[in-house]
């Protein structure tokens, strides 16, 4: 798995700032008014503490519109099509996947380029939603098995493309650990309620990963909202 911050609004904070204050005052708070003129009454000795004292206010009263205007996209690589089944439910978010109508999948790949092998595959004791308990078949037993159904299906899935069957039909016989990748954009109050529900300890090993590593992407793009977002985790978001 992947994940890269392909693009994002720039000064995101200082956008949180201007709309927050334009809320709070009747003051014009366009471009042409300096920020440090727009956020004068905030109190702090520099800009820097004016921002983070209204952030820290706007989190604490659990005013979260002004998180609304910044967004950012997002590049993943390489999750199963069960995880993007999972990530594409969030519904205040934009998704490009990687179509398998479209796409050809090869047969020449290695296994693991192409489908997704669970940790649970080897390990000899596994925790799940349901609890934790030892696996009673030989790691090496469960990894073969994993290797004949995902060699027989990719093999199935290459012969009917071969013999003109449409890849749109053909791919039905691809397994859900089959990997895609995606490019998604959200702003950031709906990655925070993504993050919420996704980095919980019951959801699903793989789009918890995701989530975990989207965050690292998100603090270096948002670094005081999203860490104090990380502080605080699980946020409550409405007002």
């Amino acid at each position: 798995m992947q994940v890269e911050l392909l693009d994002c609004t720039p000064n995101p904070e200082e956008l949180v700032c201007r709309a927050a204050r334009g809320d709070y005052s009747s003051d014009w708070v366009g471009s042409d008014v300096p920020f440090a003129e727009v956020m004068e009454p905030v109190e702090g000795e520099t800009l820097e503490e004016k921002k983070r004292t209204l952030m820290d206010h706007l989190m604490r009263s659990g005013h979260w519109g002004p998180f609304e205007h910044p967004s950012a996209t997002f590049a993943v690589r390489g999750v199963s099509r069960s995880c993007m089944a999972q990530i594409t439910r969030h519904r205040h978010a934009s998704f490009d996947v990687m179509s398998l109508r479209y796409v050809e999948l090869s047969e020449d790949e290695p296994l693991e380029e192409r489908f997704t092998y669970p940790e649970t595959f080897e390990a000899d004791e596994v925790v799940s939603r349901e609890g934790a308990e030892e696996v009673e078949m030989p790691a090496a037993e469960r990894t073969e098995l994993a290797d004949e159904v995902y060699k027989r299906c990719i093999d199935a899935y290459a012969d009917l493309v071969d013999a003109g069957v449409p890849k749109e039909d053909a791919r039905m016989l691809l397994p859900i650990g089959t990997k895609v990748n995606l490019t998604f954009s959200m702003n950031a109050r709906a990655l925070m309620h993504l993050l919420n529900m996704r980095m919980k300890g019951d959801a699903q090993w793989e789009v918890r990963e995701l989530s975990e590593t989207v965050l690292e992407e998100a603090k270096e793009w948002m670094p005081y909202t999203f860490d104090r977002y990380e502080e605080r985790h699980p946020q409550p978001l409405s007002p």
